[in-house]
């Protein structure tokens, strides 16, 4: 399954589908087997090195938070896939239902730091241009209002979770919004993700203890608005 997958739909919409194909399969062509091979998520590769956000964020977390936390995330989606297929295959609808939150955790958290390890870049940091801060300008007032509030937002989360700056299809504007855990922000706000900040201790924490603030002001020296800019475009051609 491609990352983009991830970025441009619902969770809840690849349920639905692999719902529906597994339905459409007879049992005699191993409908689960098939498709539980054809659906496997992988961890993607990181577009830089672990140590190439230092000093902002050390080659220690990424590698931690990459290879260890992100794989989990991959790891149990994929476990949990699989337990769907089968509940589906046999119509076990009490396991298809506690199946959901196992769904949803590390559904979100592959597509959470999927999207958050494109938006980094140690070749980001300062402000964006063209379209994306005319937008921004228009919706928040200027790129320092914008900035001040999703740091706000995302330091304020209570516990683990994110900070987001997202598109809203509707209004077609920006808006600021924070998630618990590992929440998606598509399928839980309807806000297409342009820019999260990650805000579990696992993304900080050897680096900057239990400062969370520091995290976060430090985090805008490796933002890549060229990523963000084209997330925009993305979502704005999708209205």
């Amino acid at each position: 399954m491609s990352r983009s997958y991830f970025h441009n739909g619902a969770y809840g919409t690849m349920l639905s589908a692999t719902t529906t194909v597994l339905k459409s399969i007879p049992k005699s062509v191993g409908a689960f087997g098939a498709l539980a091979s054809r659906l496997k998520h992988t961890l993607p590769d990181l577009p830089y090195d672990y140590n190439a956000l230092e000093p902002y964020i050390s080659a220690d977390i990424m590698q931690l938070h990459h290879s260890k936390h992100h794989a989990a995330y991959v790891n149990n989606l994929n476990i949990a896939e699989e337990k769907l297929a089968e509940a589906t295959e046999t119509k076990n609808i009490n396991q298809v239902i506690q199946l959901q939150p196992a769904l949803k955790f590390n559904g979100g958290g592959h597509i959470n730091h999927s999207i958050f390890w494109e938006v980094l870049s140690p070749n980001g940091g300062g402000e964006p241009s063209g379209d994306l801060l005319e937008v921004i300008n228009r919706d928040f007032g200027s790129f320092e209002a914008m900035k001040t509030e999703l740091s706000s937002a995302s330091t304020a989360v209570q516990g683990s979770g994110w900070g987001w700056l997202g598109f809203n299809p509707v209004s077609k504007r920006l808006r600021i919004a924070a998630c618990a855990n590992q929440d998606p922000l598509q399928p839980t706000t309807g806000l297409v993700p342009l820019f999260g900040i990650d805000v579990w201790e696992h993304a900080y924490y050897l680096q900057y203890k239990n400062v969370r603030p520091d995290y976060v002001n430090a985090i805008w020296n490796v933002v890549n608005w060229d990523c963000v800019s084209q997330k925009l475009h993305d979502a704005m051609m999708d209205c």
